[in-house]
């Protein structure tokens, strides 16, 4: 038994409690997420210029105004290689949402093996609306060098994957 003590409450948590809520909340081809980036919705979806990819936004989601954050998701596969799920959530008084869920199919055509996702700050704070992501990968299991790719969103929703050059 572990117990966390602070200054007013005190947390009685056993190990095989944990354990068995973990195998429940996150299946076992869940190798990498993230959280980062801020997104709000004024609920008018004429304001988005209609133009290239899209954050996914469901006929629910349309209909009010909302704000929240996102999350990459990498999915492991019975090959080994990785597929990304971008997430939008959003943040109700009764807890956060998942709005949509969306493949990137950029990385899943690449047949890419995940080995990290990474934010661009962890310190919680984003000045700005969208996502700035660092997706890490191998095309090649056999290779030594790491291809470094971002996913970028804009305060539009119009998301961007690109490989770093530098």
């Amino acid at each position: 038994m572990v117990l966390l003590a602070g200054t007013a409450t005190v947390f009685s948590v056993t190990a095989l409690s944990v354990t068995a809520r973990a195998d429940d909340v996150l299946p076992a081809n869940v190798t990498f997420v993230t959280s980062s980036g801020f997104w709000e919705d004024s609920g008018d979806v004429s304001r988005s210029p209609d133009q290239g990819a899209k954050a996914p936004v469901t006929a629910e989601a349309a209909g009010s105004a909302q704000k929240g954050y996102y999350k990459l998701i990498a999915l492991r596969q019975a090959d080994g290689t990785a597929h990304i799920v971008l997430q939008q959530i959003a943040l109700d008084p009764a807890g956060p949402r998942i709005v949509s869920s969306t493949e990137l199919d950029e990385f899943s055509k690449m047949k890419a093996f995940v080995t990290d996702i990474r934010p661009e700050t962890s310190d919680g704070v984003t000045q700005q609306p969208g996502l700035f992501a660092t997706v890490y990968l191998r095309t090649d299991p056999a290779a030594t060098d790491v291809e470094t790719w971002t996913v970028l969103i804009d305060e539009f929703g119009d998301i961007r994957i690109e490989r770093e050059s530098n």
